[in-house]
């Protein structure tokens, strides 16, 4: 959108401010918020709270009943225009009598694509985008990435030691983080669909992989790759609310039977050479519409998802502590015989969290 009016800024940034309400909620749909606007005055707002329930064009219209006629609405995702679980956003806004619309960002949704807009301005509506669209792309990485790539957006926490260290040589781990920095992983787990770890991390720890002390009316689906199937029936994953999928390279029904009548899901994804297929899990996963995947892993798994370029961004929590050589490092990759093979990062934010520094990067392309 070119040369947008200070007024155009503002209440797009407030349609933005409300559709991370839901950046917890909304899951699989993407965040949503819309204000409506007549004679410079807001007079209805909204935002997307859970799938199936009325999205935020809808809620903002209802705010504003009659006010909404000749009033332009602005909105962080072009509207919909297909009947999904809810009817179409656009329809909404033509019969409600919204003159202009203003979306941050078009829908990457192949069913919507640039729809909505043409649906908008076949009834006379006049339609700008790509007002703060980066904002609204971040908002959303998830979404835009199951949309346009097939897979899922992939995120992979890490908590080390100053000298890069996870865990000691025996592998223990707790704590090497702060309260602080461990309540900051449950806002990540919170925001994400699935969690990914290791078979590896399973049996060592026996982790819950459970969104704790945040009231978001689900828990994210539970992967664990496990290419032998070596899943016990008691780990305490399964005792647990929410699903747990066992993705295995191997057929062994006996077992996967068990794991069954335990409470677990087992799919079978083998590659080559008797490992689990990480690029076909990661499609599959789309296909359940898993947006961001968070993925908790020791450095087994998060080398080989770094070597197949499965990494989107990683979260690192550093502690300020000293580990040493002997213990375990993040990643398990081959050695570089040059530094043109060193893997790139694009820092993109460090700050504290209590006495630790997390540290976000995407993965430079």
């Amino acid at each position: 959108m070119n040369n947008p009016s200070p007024e155009d800024v503002r209440h797009m940034a407030r349609a933005l401010r409300l559709a991370k309400h839901g950046l917890y909620t909304t899951d699989p749909n993407p965040r949503v918020g819309c204000v409506i606007v007549r004679d410079s005055q807001i007079v209805g707002e909204g935002w997307h709270r859970r799938a199936g329930e009325p999205h935020a064009e809808v809620l903002a219209l209802a705010a504003a009943g009659q006010q909404a006629r000749g009033a332009t609405a602005y909105v962080s995702l072009e509207p919909c225009c297909h009947h999904g679980r809810t009817p179409p956003c656009s329809e909404a806004l033509v019969r409600a009598g919204i003159v202009r619309v203003v979306a941050a960002m078009p829908d990457p949704n192949p069913r919507v694509a640039s729809r909505g807009v043409a649906e908008l301005e076949r009834a006379g509506i006049s339609v700008d985008i790509g007002l703060l669209q980066a904002e609204a792309e971040r908002l959303n990485p998830g979404f835009i990435s199951r949309m346009t790539r097939g897979r899922p957006y992939v995120r992979v926490k890490l908590a080390a030691s100053l000298d890069g260290r996870t865990a000691l040589a025996n592998g223990e781990s707790k704590w090497i983080t702060g309260v602080e920095a461990r309540a900051d992983v449950q806002r990540l787990r919170a925001r994400s669909s699935a969690i990914l770890t290791g078979i590896g991390t399973v049996l060592a720890d026996d982790p819950s992989l459970t969104v704790r002390d945040l009231d978001i009316g689900r828990q994210p689906l539970r992967v664990v790759v496990d290419a032998r199937l070596r899943m016990r029936p008691d780990a305490r994953m399964l005792s647990l609310s929410g699903k747990t999928l066992v993705a295995t390279a191997v057929a062994e029904p006996g077992q996967a039977a068990v794991l069954c009548r335990a409470g677990a899901e087992v799919i079978e994804v083998h590659a080559d050479a008797g490992r689990v297929d990480l690029p076909g899990l990661l499609r599959i996963l789309a296909e359940r519409e898993v947006n961001e995947l968070l993925v908790e892993a020791g450095a087994s798994l998060c080398g080989s998802l770094l070597q197949a370029g499965l990494i989107d961004e990683l979260v690192v929590y550093l502690a300020p502590h000293l580990l040493g050589s002997a213990a375990r490092g993040m990643f398990t990759i081959p050695g570089l015989d040059t530094m043109q093979d060193r893997v790139t990062l694009d820092i993109q934010d460090v700050r504290a969290v209590g006495h630790d520094w997390r540290i976000t990067a995407r993965l430079a392309r």
